[in-house]
This record gives structure tokens, sequence and C-alpha cells, in this order.
């Protein structure tokens, strides 16, 4: 891998000219002509009626996914314009044109839809086999049964019309709050002005005099955007609840399951696992705030270091320490890591105007992806980038398949990230060079298993509540307040003597319109991928080509079909789930011994 990398991702061979680009916007004409041509096919579409009427429904499958790949292309690359400067009006106003060209292709679909459920079974059976079908036999029937649950395909259709600048709408306003978002801070004699995204790298300095000032002034801050987010989080629930129960679906939980392709027996199962095994944690927790001389532990200090704060890491040396352990595992990922890195593919760059968080999105037609985070020199910041670069070599082996067979669950998509991690931290924790170094890797790893089973818990626990309330009329930010409190206690177990109120303000997660629920998927990647690599562990340089295959078919069954073909598992029973709690408990354990 060449050395110094940049630190500023290339859009340009994407679409020249950023959010002016002449080519993007003929992409996006020429995407909405297909789409009405799509929409007047359909009009006069009949559903075949034998299996010798199979070419109409082959031609509507090939126009729904090339019109599938352009759009997810062209809301990659919008996303990455907005989150790159989020002072850029016109990406902003470019990601709402194609939310409005996704809302008339989505409206189109319902027709798509309806067409299937009135295909006879035999005939669909049949249809099935069909060379053009075989490979997304699975999405289609998906589409087809979750077609009967619905409202009538026109009023599914104005819905999602309606969702534009109603739904959608409040989940760009909550941006729009967002990038307002500054936080100055005092530090050195020095005035800083930051992002989001800096001040929440900053909370995890090793100093606790810098994270208490820091972690009350973020409080303040987001107290100032509160009602602005309540707003937005009222108007988002309260317009899933109504298309919930014109639909007739009276389980909050139910459309999030079915986009995760998983059962509401597995999500308990899981949670069932967790909870009965928090008090391990709970004495990490306690055994952490006496290491950091304190009776208990406030919420900016779960996540700092201990020991003095630990290595710091160079961008070029986070690069290089992932692309050598993956090459341990996998040197087919960590040929494709250094093309990531070489090709620019990362937005890393620490600077002020860029949007909070990370994340990995995809441009299937380029057959490229883009990362984007801030890069600040943690061991958390090294774990974040091997995640998102999980997420991109899953997305990079599934290239070649249908449009339909690529579109996985978020999930069974945290189980690459999150086993990239995985395979990141503990080659890491195995090369330390003493005890301190080994303590200081270990507490980071420690520190995701609290963060999956008891901060991504808390949010699960709070959305939950939310919309309990939601059906009650709009949620003030005090309730809102009271609920975080309420859920942060439960899913720590009062460990903490400090919580985080306006969580639910500051986490973008909230408000992302594409997926409700946006957290249980996150444990469930968390504990899936630990069982991958155990099994990884114990058959080595075999397992790598049966990694991909798993890879493969996440787009193309049930997380519990997918556990039992490919590792022999019952996602229902509690074995797979403790199993992958034990590796967490180890880290404990051996966290707890060193500490003495």
């Amino acid at each position: 891998m060449k050395l110094p990398l940049q630190q500023t991702w290339d859009l340009e061979r994407i679409f020249p000219g950023g959010s002016d680009s002449a080519a993007f916007g003929a992409f996006l004409d020429r995407m909405e002509q297909d789409i009405q041509s799509f929409q007047n096919a359909l009009q006069s579409a009949e559903p075949p009626a034998t299996i010798d009427h199979a070419a109409s429904l082959v031609s509507l499958v090939e126009q729904l996914q090339s019109i599938l790949v352009r759009l997810r292309e062209s809301d990659s690359f919008t996303a990455c314009l907005a989150a790159q400067n989020q002072q850029d009006k016109r990406a902003v106003l470019l990601g709402g044109r194609v939310k409005t060209v996704a809302a008339a292709y989505e409206a189109s679909l319902t027709r798509f839809d309806q067409l299937l459920t009135q295909v006879p079974d035999d005939v669909w059976n049949g249809l099935m086999q069909h060379e053009s079908l075989k490979a997304i036999q699975f999405p289609l029937a998906e589409r087809r049964a979750l077609a009967g649950e619905k409202l009538a395909p026109e009023l599914e259709a104005l819905a999602g019309d309606l969702a534009v600048d109603g739904y959608h709408g409040w989940g760009e306003l909550y941006n729009t709050a967002v990038g307002k978002f500054r936080l100055t801070f005092e530090e050195d004699g020095k005035t800083v002005d930051m992002s989001a995204g800096q001040a929440a790298n900053k909370m995890h300095s090793p100093d606790r005099q810098v994270r208490e000032r820091l972690f009350a002034q973020w409080e303040m801050a987001w107290e100032g955007l509160a009602d602005y987010c309540a707003d937005a989080l009222n108007r988002l629930g309260g317009f899933r609840l109504q298309l919930y129960k014109h639909r007739g679906w009276k389980e909050i939980h139910k459309e999030p399951l079915a986009i995760n392709r998983m059962s509401a027996e597995t999500l308990h199962t899981m949670w069932d696992v967790i909870e009965r095994n928090k008090p391990v944690f709970v004495g990490y927790l306690q055994r952490k705030a006496k290491l950091l001389g304190v009776p208990k532990l406030s919420w900016h200090d779960v996540e700092a270091p201990v020991g003095g704060g630990g290595k710091h890491f160079g961008y070029d040396e986070g690069a290089q320490l992932i692309v050598e352990q993956f090459r341990r595992f996998s040197p087919k990922l960590a040929d494709f890591t250094e093309m990531a890195f070489e090709q620019r593919w990362i937005e890393a760059e620490d600077r002020p105007g860029k949007r909070p968080g990370g994340f990995c999105t995809s441009f299937p037609a380029a057959h490229e992806t883009r990362i984007f985070m801030t890069y600040a020199g943690t061991a958390s910041n090294v774990s974040t980038l091997a995640h998102e670069l999980g997420h991109a070599y899953h997305q990079h082996v599934m290239n070649d398949l249908p449009a339909l067979a690529q579109e996985y669950a978020m999930n069974v998509a945290e189980t690459a990230s999150t086993f990239a991690e995985m395979v990141v931290a503990d080659a890491a924790l195995q090369g330390a060079s003493g005890t301190e170094e080994r303590m200081t890797l270990l507490e980071d790893k420690i520190q995701r298993s609290v963060a999956f089973y008891m901060n991504i818990h808390a949010r699960f626990i709070f959305e939950t509540a939310f919309y309990e309330e939601r059906k009650k009329g709009l949620v003030s930010t005090d309730k809102l307040n009271e609920l975080m409190l309420d859920a942060q206690k439960t899913a720590f177990q009062d460990a903490l003597a400090e919580y985080h109120p306006h969580f639910w303000a500051s986490k973008l997660h909230f408000y992302i319109t594409e997926v409700p629920f946006y957290n249980f998927p996150y444990t469930f990647g968390y504990m899936f991928s630990a069982g991958i690599y155990a099994a990884a562990l114990q058959q080595g340089a075999a397992f790598e080509d049966k990694y991909v295959a798993l890879l493969r078919d996440t787009g193309s069954m049930t997380v519990e079909d997918l556990a039992m073909k490919h590792l022999g598992v019952d996602l229902r029973k509690p074995d797979f789930w403790q199993q992958a709690m034990d590796m967490s408990i180890a880290d404990v354990n051996e966290f707890m011994r060193l500490t003495e």
C-alpha cells in the first residue's frame, strides 16, 4: 500500500462537478424517463396466466432492477455530498429531488407487487424456475407476501407520494437542525469551534475534566436544538403509526422485523440472553469506575480510555494495522482494503462542517463504495474504520449478483462490519507489547460489547416506549428526556451516576426514515459475527470462501435460514447467543484479572 494516504475521498470518479455536476443532472433526467416508461408498462401489464407468459414478468423485473441500481447510486452520491459539507445547500436540494424520484418509483412498485399477488400459485412456482428469475426468487416471493398485508395499491402509492414532503421531509429537517450544531470549547488557552462530529470525538479525551466540561456543554447544545428534534421525532413516529393503523398492523416491531428478515422469537431470545448476562458487564463498569477514581461512572466515562488514554494511531498507521490484520484472516479482504485506501474511497479528514458519525454507502452502478467518518487517531477510530471497510467488502463480493439479490437487511449488513472489527481488535490484542497496552486494547474491545448490550438496548427500550407514548399524542421534550433516562437506567442496570437525557436528540439513528428501529440490528450483527468469528478461528484459511458464500446469501434468505445453512445453528434458541456472549465475557474476565 502506498503511503502517505489521502484522507479525503474522490467523488469525481462517480460524477464530476460535485453538487453542480452536469453528468449527475443528466443521470437523474434519464432515470426519471425510465421510471415513467416503467409506470406505463405496468399500467398495461397483465399477470402471467401460464409459465409460457414469463417474458412479460422478466421484462418488468429487468426494468425494476435497472432503476433500483441507479436510485441507490443517486442516493449515495447526494448523501456523500451533504455529509462532507453540511453547508452545501445544492446537495440538500439534489437529495430532495432524488427522494421525489424514489417516491415515484416506490409508487410504481405497488402496482408491480399487485401483479405478483395475482399470479396463481402453480404458475408462480413455475415462473420462479425461469433462468432470469431463479436467483431472485426469494426477494420476489417476499414482495408478493408483504403486498398482501398492505393497503390497496393506489393508497400505498398516495402514502408514498405524501411521504416525500411529509415523512422524509421531517427527517431532512433533523439533518438541517444538526447542521446548525456548534460547540465552542476552550482548552489550553485556545477556543475551538466544533461540529457535532468533532465534539463527539473529543468526548473520548483521557482527561476526565475535559470530558466533564465538554459533556455539560454537549447536553446544553442539544437542549437548545431539542424542540426542533422533538418536532421531527414526533412527526416521524406519528406518520408510521397512522400508516400501520390503516394497514391493520398492531405490532410496532412488525416492519423492522420484516425489513431485517427476522422473527420476533429470535429478537426476544437475543435480548433475553443479553439481559441474563448483564451483571458481568456491570462488574466491568464498577471496576472501570475504580480505575478512574470515581464512585460510579458517568455517561461520558463509559467510552473513555483507561490507563492514560492509550495509543494514538496516525491515519497511515491505522490503515496499515487494519490491512495487516485483515490479511491474517483473508488475503482477499486485505487486497480489497488496500485498493479502497489507494483509490480514495474514504473521507476521514478531521475538519469542521462535516456531518457527525460514520457510514459506508454503495455505488452499485460504478461497482464502488465510499466510507465517511472523522478520524482523530483513537483506537475507537481505527475500529470504526475497520467496521466501515467490512461493510464495503460485503458489497464488493455481491457486485455481480442481480440488484434484488443485493438488497440485504441491516442486521446482516452489520455482520460483515462487526466481524471486520473483531479481526482487527483481536489481532491487535494478540500483538500487544505489554500489560498496559493489552489492557487498553482489551478495554476498547469491551467498550464495544457494552455499546451493543447496553447502549443499543437503551435505544431499543426508548424507541419502543416512545411509540407507546406517541399513540396517546405528541410527546414533549421533557417526556422524551424522561423516557430516555428510564431506558438508559434499565439498560445499564443503574450502573452509572450520570446519564444522557438528550441522547434521543443527538443520535441520528432515530431520524433515519428508511429504517425504523435502527438499533437492534447492530446488536444482532455483533453477536452473529461473533459466531462467525468463532467458526473462522476453528477453520482457519479454509473459512475464507465459506465466509464469502455466507455474505453472498444475505440478500436471499431469512436470518434463521442463513444461520442454519452456513453455521448449522438455530437462532430462535438461546445456545447460539450464549456462545457469542461467552466470547465477550471472556474479555471481561481477562480485563478483571489484569486490573486486580
